[in-house]
C-alpha cells in the first residue's frame, strides 16, 4: 500500500512538472523609448498639444480682457449694446471651448494624429510579443509598465531586449 501511494506521488509530481508554465515579462516603456520612430512621433505629439494649449490659452486670454473692458464699459453703455457685448463674450467663450474640443477631444486632432504616428509602433510591438510568445511556449507575458503588482521580478526573465531586436532595434 505504501508503494503504491508513492508510485502516484511520483507520477504526480511528473505530471505537474510536464504541465509548468513558462512566465516572462517586458517593459512596454523601455522597449517604446527605444524605437527612435516613437520617440520622433510622441516629440512630434508633445509639440503639437503645447502649440494647441498655447493657442487656446490666448484665446482664454482675450475673452478675460474682453470681459474686463465690458465690466469697465458697462455704465455707459446702452442695454442693446451691453447685450451685443454679452453675446461676443459668450459666442467667443463657445468657439474657444469648440476648438479645445476639435483639438484635445475624444476624436480630436491629437488623437487622430496619435493614431496615425503611435499605433502602428505599438501595433508592431504587440505582435513581435505575440510572436515571441508563441515561439517561446510562454503561457503569460507581463507588462511591467501598465502598473501591474509585479513587487519583484528576476531579470533573467525580462524578454524586454529579446523584442526590441525582434523589432529590428538593437540595444
Amino acid at each position: 500500500m505504501k508503494k503504491l501511494i508513492a508510485i502516484a506521488m511520483i507520477a504526480f509530481l511528473f505530471t505537474t512538472a510536464t504541465i509548468a508554465q513558462k512566465f516572462a515579462f517586458v517593459d512596454s516603456d523601455y522597449i517604446l523609448k527605444n524605437i527612435p520612430s516613437y520617440v520622433a512621433a510622441q516629440d512630434e505629439i508633445d509639440n503639437l498639444s503645447e502649440k494647441w494649449e498655447t493657442e487656446i490659452t490666448k484665446e482664454y486670454e482675450s475673452i478675460a480682457e474682453m470681459y474686463k473692458t465690458y465690466q469697465a464699459e458697462r455704465v455707459l453703455l446702452s442695454d442693446d449694446m451691453k447685450q451685443k457685448r454679452e453675446n461676443e463674450i459668450v459666442n467667443k467663450e463657445k468657439s474657444v471651448k469648440e476648438m479645445q474640443n476639435k483639438y484635445f477631444g475624444p476624436e480630436g486632432d491629437l488623437f487622430n494624429k496619435r493614431e496615425e504616428l503611435v499605433k502602428p509602433i505599438q501595433d508592431a510591438l504587440y505582435k513581435a510579443i505575440k510572436e515571441m510568445t508563441i515561439e517561446g511556449s510562454y503561457a503569460i507575458i507581463f507588462d511591467t509598465a501598465s502598473g501591474a503588482s509585479i513587487l519583484y521580478s528576476n531579470p533573467k526573465y525580462d524578454k524586454s531586449d529579446e523584442v526590441l531586436q525582434k523589432l529590428g532595434y538593437k540595444n
